[in-house]
């Protein structure tokens, strides 16, 4: 699913791909995530799935973008 910028859920889309290209970047798996930010394997898969329509909330991605060492801001960076 592609959302367009003008999209209510634009910025979560852009935030599950940010998460998982912060992972990547940092070598970790989706499970080193899950036990460093405190939520389960199937959560954090479930988050970075561009299929979900979810909408985490702010705390929550405060606790995963502090479990990969970046500023959250870094979550809504614009993609390519």
């Amino acid at each position: 699913m592609n959302y367009n910028r003008e999209s209510d859920d634009y910025c979560y889309y852009v935030a599950r791909i940010n998460i998982r290209k912060y992972r990547k970047l940092a070598k970790m798996t989706a499970q080193e995530l899950a036990d460093k930010s405190g939520f389960s394997h199937q959560f954090i898969r479930n988050l970075e799935s561009l299929k979900s329509t979810s909408r985490p909330r702010l705390d929550t991605l405060y606790r995963i973008a502090k479990a990969l060492n970046i500023d959250i801001r870094k979550l809504f960076d614009e993609i390519d």
